[in-house]
C-alpha cells in the first residue's frame, strides 16, 4: 500500500492545523514549530556527518586497494 505526499490535500493540512490548534493551543505552536526546525537541523547534520564518515572510509578502502595493485 503506498501512500503519496499529493494524498494530503489542503482540506487535510486545514484539518491537521485545527485538530493541532485545539491540542496544542495557539500560543504553543509557534514554539512546537520551531523546536521541530531545530531538530530538523540537527538531524541533518548528524546524518550528513555520517554519511561523510562513510564516504571517507571509503576513500580510504579504494587508496588501500590501489597500492595494492601497482
Amino acid at each position: 500500500m503506498e501512500i503519496h505526499l499529493s494524498a494530503i490535500g489542503p482540506v487535510s493540512l486545514v484539518i491537521i492545523g485545527v485538530v493541532a490548534i485545539l491540542i496544542f493551543g495557539p500560543k504553543k505552536l509557534p514554539e512546537l514549530g520551531k523546536a521541530m526546525g531545530s531538530t530538523l537541523r540537527e538531524f541533518r547534520q548528524a546524518t550528513k556527518g555520517l554519511a561523510d564518515d562513510e564516504d571517507d572510509k571509503k576513500k580510504v578502502i579504494e587508496h588501500k586497494d590501489n597500492d595494492n595493485v601497482k
